[in-house]
């Protein structure tokens, strides 16, 4: 066992792949660090489980609302036993947003949902790639209200907790950001929008004054090529500027990583699957690499 104490993992929307990845977890080497919560009549039965029944029958590819509360109940003993103690970290596979929104309860994804329950006003997303790194400014959000999210005090936090977190969860020593513009050509000298000179620039010249080694706001076509220079993590401003760009690299073995929060949360790149659910051929790559990399921040947590 490489843990003092074991992972959490959520086995997430039942009708997905979840489950399956989950169970594939039982022939390899992090079995004996991981508890799974999830029902156990979907899971290998050689797996540490807390077992979490479904009220409703669980048919691959059909999801059913009916299940959410029980799936938001397994999230919440997760971070439950991360916050007392029990468990070193916690990893989760896949739930489907709308099947949670359609069961009537407010859910806009695990990062906000995690975030609540920890009592953390502002988290942070990060995918990680390999040496690939891309945060985001702001997380769901429909696209017309990403500019009315991004302020001076907002992006100026969330810019401070990827710091700090690159700095003490990453063991990175001045990490240097490179920062996405919000518009076209980074704004063009307000031409193509004012956000870049009036909102983004003047954070980035604040906190630059006290140390921390910034790049931008570059247009976000140049952020991610070798003009931009070496990049400890990319910061987006919006969900879809940024991740196109990791995913198509590092598909099927990215990692989410919720920083700003008191735990250490990972999780898959990749959404429920229903279209392969119940088939065995979805791809375990994403999740054991979640795996891998909180038993990192874990192993790092406990050095420092």
């Amino acid at each position: 066992m490489a843990l003092d104490k074991p992972l959490v993992i959520t086995a997430g929307e039942p009708a997905g792949v979840g489950p399956e990845l989950c169970s594939a977890i039982a022939d390899t080497e992090f079995l004996s660090d991981v508890v799974v919560i999830g029902d156990a009549s979907l899971l290998d039965q050689r797996l540490h489980i807390i077992d979490t029944p479904f009220p409703a029958p669980v048919i691959p590819g059909k999801p059913d609302s009916a299940n959410a509360a029980t799936l938001l109940e397994g999230l919440r003993m997760a971070v439950s036993g991360c916050l007392d103690g029990r468990y070193s970290g916690m990893v989760t596979a896949p739930l489907a947003k709308s099947v949670i929104a359609d069961s009537g309860a407010a859910f806009m994804g695990h990062t906000e949902f995690l975030a609540d329950l920890t009592g953390t006003d502002l988290p942070v997303m990060l995918l990680v790639a390999g040496s690939l790194r891309v945060a985001l400014a702001t997380t769901h959000l429909p696209l017309r209200d990403v500019p009315d999210a991004i302020s001076e005090e907002s992006l100026e936090r969330v810019i401070t907790i990827l710091h700090a977190d690159l700095c003490t969860r990453f063991g990175i020593d001045a990490p240097r950001i490179v920062v996405c513009g919000l518009n076209p050509h980074a704004g063009e000298n307000g031409h193509l929008g004012s956000e870049d000179d009036a909102i983004i620039a003047p954070v980035l010249e604040r906190l630059r004054s006290t140390g921390m080694n910034l790049v931008g706001p570059l247009p976000a076509d140049t952020a991610f090529t070798p003009a931009a220079g070496h990049a400890d993590a990319v910061l987006a401003m919006y969900h879809d500027q940024g991740l196109p760009v990791l995913k198509y690299a590092g598909f099927g073995h990215a990692v989410n990583v919720t920083l700003g929060l008191p735990i250490i949360r990972t999780s898959v790149d990749h959404g429920t699957a229903f279209d392969l659910a119940g088939k065995g051929i979805a791809d375990t790559g994403s999740l054991f690499a979640a795996i891998d990399l909180a038993i990192d921040l874990v192993q790092r947590a406990k050095s420092t």
